[in-house]
Parts: structure tokens; sequence; C-alpha cells
């Protein structure tokens, strides 16, 4: 978002991460804001929020408020937010939009209207909301788990890895990362919305586009010359099992210790015959079987040297090349994810040695095998980069770390599972019951309050106990 509204002229107080209420409400005070922002990408940041909205309420502000990042949603600032706070509430769904909204909040002509439309729609939100908590069904886990995703395993034989244990590559080439960039949401970045490479041909913005990617790709080519970004990888492939819920890896081919558990969480809404409630546990042989599976992990950065380099920018008061700075980083991190894959599936793993697919093919997920990576819909529970990280011992390895809220750092890193399974998929957990909440707690030895704090937005239950 800083990114994206410092490209289109607005002067953007970045006050960085885990900032308390008091500290921001003093800086929009100081600065004289016209507006605040707050991103939320890890779950706990939710509650944050709508403590944040009631100290703005409470100190008297009426400046608008933006919320945005990935766990958030519309829904979320309807119910939990706007009502807290007199100024105007808006969810914005990515960094993307933020320049409209901002411009059209800061527009005497348009913001009154602007204002009333989001208010009805807010409240129209939890009008159906409050019906559709009524309307709403949720399995016990026990009657999900008799509707699991039945793969035929008796008829599947796992690939082996060719090389089972942990990777590091301590220095990968940028250069051979630039052609596995996705420059689409790159463009959006920069508020040129289109599909790469059509948009080059678009009358209105491809000039536009066809500058922005010529000044990106000059930096890069500066970047690759003289090695101020760096990108390390490690990755890790290993025995494992299903056990119900459970992916259980094991500390060598005997299969008897194991050496780390992966919770995962079942789909518990009431579907149509024949659709399976799923998990990922699911895409692993269970151990039952005795048939040997393996699932894969890895962690990924090519920020290494991106606040250096992008400081040194801002000294010189170049913020634009300051921001593409970021911007690449994060792409760049984004494609060394997409090559590692390709090479896991091709090299490490092998279980597609025979695959054959362009940047656009990979672009598009082509391919057998997944990566999903924990905060996202299919494994919402950020936690689950503690098990990771601990398994590659990726801090380390690589230098990566994790906040106490699971953010990685440096912020262009990405990291996740490998499934092999060819009919693995991605998928949204959706809401849960109190007694998977209940269960997983258990199984992953956290409280139950603290696994409600990871899980509130799947939460299928007010956590005092009425329906949300």
């Amino acid at each position: 978002v800083g990114v994206v509204l410092g490209c289109n002229n607005y002067e953007v107080i970045d006050l960085g991460v885990m900032v308390p209420a008091d500290v921001i409400l003093e800086a929009a005070k100081r600065e004289e804001a016209d507006v605040v922002g707050l991103s939320g990408l890890i779950t706990p940041s939710l509650d944050e929020m709508v403590h944040v909205a009631a100290e703005l309420e409470r100190e008297g502000f009426d400046v608008p408020l933006l919320i945005g990042g990935a766990t958030t949603s519309k829904a979320h600032t309807a119910v939990k937010i706007e009502e807290r706070y007199r100024g105007p509430t808006v969810h914005v769904l990515d960094a993307s939009r933020a320049v409209g909204v901002v411009r059209v909040l800061l527009s005497p002509e348009r913001r009154d209207q602007f204002i009333v439309e989001r208010r009805e729609e807010y409240e129209a939100i939890r009008r159906e909301r409050a019906g559709r908590a009524e309307r709403r069904r949720l399995l016990t886990l026990e009657s999900a788990r008799k509707r699991r995703l039945a793969l035929p395993w008796a008829e599947y034989v796992p690939p082996r890895p060719h090389r089972l244990g942990i990777e590091t590559i301590e220095e990968y080439p940028i250069a051979e990362l630039l052609e596995y960039i996705d420059w689409t949401p790159f463009l959006r970045v920069w508020e040129l919305r289109g599909r790469y490479p059509a948009i080059l041909d678009d009358p209105t913005v491809g000039p536009e586009a066809r500058k922005l990617l010529d000044d990106a790709r000059r930096l890069l080519d500066q970047i690759v010359e003289d090695g101020s970004l760096r990108a390390r990888a490690v990755l890790g492939l290993f025995p494992a099992n299903s056990v119900d819920d459970d992916i259980q890896i094991y500390r060598d081919g005997d299969r008897e210790e194991v050496r780390a558990v992966v919770g995962t969480l079942r789909q518990q809404m009431e579907k149509p015959p024949g659709r399976p409630n799923v998990s990922l546990a699911d895409f692993v042989a269970p151990r039952a079987t005795g048939i040997h599976d393996y699932l894969g992990a890895f962690a990924v950065t090519a920020g290494i040297g991106a606040d250096e380099l992008a400081a040194s920018f801002e000294r010189e008061h170049d913020d634009y090349q300051s921001l593409l700075v970021k911007a690449l980083a994060d792409r760049l991190a984004e494609a060394l994810a997409e090559r590692l894959h390709q090479r896991v599936r091709t090299e490490f793993w092998g279980y597609a040695n025979e695959e054959s697919l362009t940047p656009e093919d990979l672009i598009a997920e082509s391919y057998a095998g997944i990566r999903p990576a924990p905060g996202y819909p299919a494994c919402p529970d950020h936690t689950g980069k503690r098990v990771l990280f601990e398994l590659l011992d990726a801090t380390e390895r690589i230098g990566i770390r994790l906040t106490e809220t699971c953010a990685m750092w440096p912020a262009a890193s990405v990291s996740g599972w490998y499934f092999s399974h060819p009919e693995s998929f991605y998928f949204g957990l959706g809401r849960i019951a109190r007694d998977q909440v209940k269960e997983y707690a258990e199984r992953t030895g956290m409280a139950v309050e603290e696994v409600e704090r990871w899980l509130a937005p799947n939460l299928g239950y007010e956590p005092d106990g009425e329906r949300a």
C-alpha cells in the first residue's frame, strides 16, 4: 500500500509492524493525517484493528480509516470494525485499489456520496450475515471426517524423492529468476490493471506499462551485475504419512520416530452429496495403509539487501527507485518459489521428470502437485510456519526469521509445503465449529483461546458462545 500510494504522490508515514494503538493515534495527530490505514497480514491483527478503531472513536477522530491486508475482509470490517468508529471506515480489497479509495475520500465533491454508499453496503452485510447465521449448518468434526476425500490409495504408489533430506541454496542466482517473474501483480501495484503481456498493447495504459517495465528491467540488470539483492532457499523432502488430520513427518525411512507433526484443518460446512470435506492430510497416504508417502517443505527469500538498497536510493531522494526495489524484491521471491517448485518436481523429488512447461504455464499452475502456505485458505493457521521453520532450520540456514506473530522477515520471503499427489488441489477451509477448534488445540498444544485468535476469520461461532 505504501508503494502504491507513494507512486501516486501521496505522502505516506510508515510506522512499521506491530505498532500499538497509542503510537498510531499520536502519529496521526502529530502529522495531521488525512487518512489512517491499518494492514493485517497476520490473524491477530484483526482484534487489534477493532481496538484501534475504538481508540480513534474515544479520542474524537473522524478521519477515514482504511482496512486492508491478507487476513481482512469486507465482512469483518462491516461486522467488527465499522460500527466502532464514527469516521468513514472502508475495506480496501488489495493494494492496487488504495489510490482510488483515497482519491474519493479526499474529494469534496465525491466523498459524502461514497461514504453513504459504503455505510449502506456494510449495514446490508450485517443484516445478511445475521440471517445467514440462522441458516448455516456445520457438520460435527466426526461427520466431516466421514466425508473426507477418499483417494484410491491401493491403486497409487507415491513417488520416492530422488534426494531425501534438507538442501540449502545459500546464493540463488537472481539472473535465473528473471524469466519466472509474474509481471501482472507487479503492474497492479502501480495501478496498471490488466494481464501481462496483453496490457502492453492496451491503448490507454500500455505505454505507461512499457515504461515501467523498462525501468524495472534496467534496475534488475543493475542488481544482477552488482549483487545488491541476494536470494536464498532451503527445502526439505521427508518420509510422511497422515493420521486423521495430522501429517506425521518421520526422522528416517524406518518411520518409527516422528520428527514433526503438521496439524491440518478440515472443512466442516455441509455440502451436497458427493462433495467431500477436505483436509490437506487427505493428500498424504494414511499410516494405516502401510504405504510410504512423503511431504516437502520450503522457505525462500529474495529480500537479502533490499532494505539497504532501498535506503541508498532514499538518501539520494530517489523514492521511485526505492519503491521499485521493494516491489521487485517481492516479485523475485515469488519467482524463486515458482522456480524452486519446478526443480522439486523435476529434480529433487523428481515425480514429474518429463515436465516441460513455459513460464506462462507455471503461472497458470499447469502442473501436478501444490505448495500451500501456512496462513492461506487451505491452512490458515500462521503458527504452522513455526513447525516448518524448525523442521528446515530456516533462520540458521538462510536468514529468514519469524516475528512473534509469524510474519516472515525479510518481507520478500515465501514458505510452504509440497504435496505431490496428482489429485491434490487448493481449497478454502471456510468456517469451522467449536469441536474442531478444541481438538486442534489439543493436537497442537495451544490453548483454545489462542487457536481462536489465530483462526478468528474461520470461526463458525463467537468465542463467547453465540453463533457468528
